[in-house]
């Protein structure tokens, strides 16, 4: 299945090389561009894309309302924000918006593509340059939340949940453990489902505060 996606972002020149770089994939389609946060609202609501790769800073409105918004009309589109900031405040405010991930401007086009199809298929997806800030920004203002231990998990289950904590999507997961992705999502699966977690962020950020931390790095 083709994976329909918006561009959003002020820079025309920033748009055509951004489609020119998904366009070398066949299994994705740019159907529609925005130039602010608020184009972006109206013209998803119309398009019904897959997935929106969102800009932050943009004259007119910013990309993490925009997020806010999009969902909120949209629910089934995905929001992959892309920035060249790095900043905690961006990540945190991305997610808590209801993005399904966050990734610079500086990846590569491979990286770039991986993330698209990553988050189409439901995964989060953070820049390996910010996955343990936003971790961090987690564990310091989630600290009182309560998880089951991870007694709970197999020999399996904890190795797929340490190398979700590196950043590993579950097809690089499946190449290193040499499985089917088909296996590693059924893992994943049961790790968030025995972790109480909403999704594989708040998995990594229990692992951190678990005291994976160490073997997570």
């Amino acid at each position: 299945m083709t994976i329909r996606v918006m561009l959003v972002d002020d820079h025309n020149s920033m748009r055509a090389g951004l489609a020119l770089v998904l366009a070398s994939d066949p299994g994705i389609e740019v159907v529609d561009e925005a130039g602010s946060g608020p184009e972006a609202v109206a013209r998803a609501v119309r398009s019904r894309p897959d997935l929106v790769l969102m800009d932050v800073e943009m004259p007119g409105g910013d990309g993490i309302t925009a997020t806010d918004a999009l969902l909120r009309l949209v629910p089934e589109t995905r929001v992959l924000i892309l920035t060249m900031f790095d900043l905690d405040d961006y990540v945190a405010d991305a997610m808590q918006a209801g993005a399904c991930g966050f990734i610079l401007k500086t990846a590569d086009a491979e990286e770039l593509i991986a993330a698209v199809h990553a988050c189409a298929a439901g995964e989060t997806v953070l820049a390996t340059e910010v996955l343990h800030r936003v971790v961090t920004h987690f564990v310091q203002h989630h600290r009182d939340a309560r998880r089951p231990g991870l007694e709970r998990l197999t020999e399996r289950e904890l190795e797929v949940l340490v190398l979700m904590c590196r950043g590993q999507s579950n097809l690089e997961i499946a190449q290193q453990l040499v499985v089917e992705v088909a296996t590693v999502k059924s893992h994943v699966a049961h790790v968030l489902h025995k972790l109480a977690a909403r999704d594989r962020l708040q998995a990594v950020v229990y692992a951190y505060r678990a005291g994976l931390t160490d073997t997570c790095n």
